[in-house]
């Protein structure tokens, strides 16, 4: 199993690792999150860019990223969640790529997210760029209606994997508590059957909450804890999680 290094943070191993969003609009009020969250017992930043006033600038993107990456001295996480996948503003692929290529350009990131169901060619164009730069990749798919039977949970985190994302992640809706035993084995089948680098996976809102703080049982490395306001349905704060996280740790 590949493990993912950033300075001295490993992702792979260990308790999972917790990723906090910064959702804020305006660079005063992300700068005084960012602050703030530096401070926290938490291990890597998302810097939802979907949210930021003045995303459809990339060059305003790219730039302001040096000033987060400074200010927050932990790992940072770059997203752009598009709008079919759950964001909050509709954007062409095009300026999606665009963003995404002016970033990896000029930008201060560690960690590019990357959606699955993106058009093929550029999102190989785009990995294969990230990789040049020493940035990884967490390729992701969102599904905030349902969750997807098994097989298909399984089959889009190999998707991933042969699109050579550092990190597979996925996050399902469930509507029924078998809805969120489905995505645990999912992960567990995955992780000890095909998987080859760390996964992410998550069921969300309330009824999938275990999901998000029993992640080591069942092979996820990563978790999504709120600082504040929370990007998606179902997040801890991030004091809570890590308690108990510390609590659920599995012992060799």
């Amino acid at each position: 199993m590949k493990k993912v290094t950033i300075d001295q943070l490993v992702i792979g191993e260990g308790e999972p690792k917790i990723i906090v969003p910064l959702v804020d609009s305006s660079k005063k009020e992300l700068l005084a999150a960012a602050q703030k969250i530096s401070q926290l017992d938490c291990d890597i930043v998302e810097w939802r860019i979907d949210f930021f006033e003045d995303v459809k600038n990339p060059q305003s993107v790219a730039e302001f990223s040096h000033e987060l990456k400074n200010v927050l001295n932990k790992p940072l996480l770059i997203t752009f969640r598009t709008h079919k996948e759950g964001g909050v503003l509709p954007l062409s692929d095009e300026h999606y790529f665009k963003i995404y290529h002016t970033l990896i350009a000029e930008g201060r990131l560690d960690l590019l997210d990357l959606e699955l169901f993106m058009p093929e060619e550029p999102v190989a164009q785009t990995v294969t760029a990230a990789h040049q730069k020493g940035i990884k990749i967490v390729m992701c798919n969102h599904d905030f209606a349902k969750t997807p039977a098994k097989e298909e949970i399984i089959s889009r985190l190999q998707q991933m994997q042969k699109k050579d994302a550092d990190i597979c992640k996925i996050a399902v809706m469930p509507q029924t508590a078998a809805d969120v035993l489905t995505l645990l084995d999912a992960t567990r089948e995955m992780y000890e059957n095909y998987a080859d680098r760390p996964l992410i996976t998550m069921s969300m809102g309330s009824l999938g909450m275990i999901s998000r703080l029993a992640g080591q049982a069942f092979g996820s490395a990563a978790t999504f804890g709120s600082a504040g306001t929370a990007s998606a349905p179902g997040q801890i704060s991030v004091m809570d999680l890590r308690k108990m996280l510390h609590t659920l740790t599995l012992t060799k």
